[in-house]
């Protein structure tokens, strides 16, 4: 693979570059020749990285369009500019489907274009025909019936068919599979949801803190009741008592010393250990963080009701996964910010962060 080849001559011209023998055996001319190429090789690799850690100027040029800065390489170039080509081809057929569309319903052109590009940078374009059936994975259509009037006066129940938007993930992904041939993986699924926040808020969403509080409360959660009236399952078993390594409430921060508040339970398990939904939901919310919460994820209950799984090691689910109370969603880990293998578990309602301890069983 040619970024695999990249990152080993860049690591061969690093090596020659630190070392005072090699140095002085191939003397500083060679150094300095090799100096600007290891540069570029080390721009495009970062360029080119599948991790949630996007180049934001690739993101903003793409989403937001501008001039291309004369110091990206060409082939970087060409990338941006293919990517751009296929926005305004996917913006046509978005256009197209909205006006099938009625109530004020309309496709997420945000969300179709971060994980169109999460699968498609740097890689080949699809044709114009593909972009089109791309954005159709996006949109269902449902037989529905008005009453019209008929020209002698009398009325009539007819027919007609509107397009509606797929909301749920799970149900995106496996339309692109079935029309495309295109299995979306995990990384592909975090990228575009990294690329996604970016776009709407201009920056990497945050991952921790008093940002990440007012970040996720503004996110929409469903109108729907409560629905977990059949009461809670422990994430981690019942013997989740036994595991607690840290409160909820104040305490000693583990990385500053100082007293602070902890907004959750940290539970105390292996890695890989099984995490489990503690109520029927929706997920709304999954980010690959290498800091804060680290890999986390987050269940809406209705109502409301949130709860949050923190530090995973691995996530099982997607957004817009419908889960039960006991479905694995995570697996323990110590991501982000964690000085441990853990779970950290955090139970909110309307944005009010509530004692795990009062509703655990």
């Amino acid at each position: 693979m040619a970024v695999s080849a990249a990152v080993a001559a860049a690591k061969v011209a690093a090596t020659v570059l630190s070392s005072d023998k090699l140095r002085k055996t191939a003397g500083w001319i060679i150094a300095a020749i090799l100096s600007p190429v290891i540069l570029i090789l080390v721009l495009i690799c970062s360029m080119l990285s599948g991790t949630a850690d996007h180049n934001n100027t690739a993101v903003g040029l793409c989403f937001e369009g501008g001039v291309i800065s004369g110091n990206v390489p060409e082939d970087y170039r060409g990338y941006i500019e293919d990517m751009q080509g296929s926005f305004t081809l996917l913006d046509g057929s978005i256009v197209t489907i909205n006006a099938e569309m009625e109530g004020g319903d309309s496709l997420d052109s945000t969300r179709i274009k971060a994980i169109f590009y999460s699968l498609f940078f740097g890689a080949d374009s699809p044709s114009k025909k593909d972009h089109r059936r791309f954005v159709a994975c996006f949109v269902t259509y449902e037989e529905r019936t008005r009453t019209v009037e008929n020209e002698d006066g009398t009325t009539s129940e007819e027919t007609y068919i509107v397009a509606v938007p797929v909301r749920e993930l799970p149900v995106v992904y496996a339309n692109i599979l079935a029309a495309m041939g295109i299995s979306i993986t995990p990384e592909n699924q975090a990228n575009a949801s990294e690329i996604y926040h970016r776009v709407l808020y201009g920056r990497p969403a945050p991952t921790y803190g008093d940002e990440f509080d007012q970040w996720s409360d503004g996110l929409p959660l469903s109108s729907a009741p409560f629905i977990g009236a059949d009461g809670f399952c422990s994430p981690l078993g019942e013997s989740w008592r036994g595991m607690i390594t840290s409160e909820f409430g104040y305490r000693k921060d583990p990385f500053t010393g100082q007293t602070k508040g902890h907004s959750g339970l940290d539970l105390g398990a292996g890695k890989g250990t099984p995490i489990r939904a503690a109520l029927p939901g929706t997920v709304y919310v999954v980010r690959y963080s290498s800091s804060g919460y680290g890999y986390h994820v987050m269940v809406d209950h209705g109502g409301g009701f949130v709860t949050l799984y923190a530090h995973c090691s691995k996530i099982l689910v997607t957004e817009g996964h419908t889960v039960d109370a006991g479905t694995v969603i995570a697996e323990v880990g110590s991501t982000g910010r964690s000085t441990g293998n853990h779970l950290h578990f955090e139970v909110r309602i309307n944005g009010e962060k509530q004692n795990p301890r009062s509703y655990l069983p």
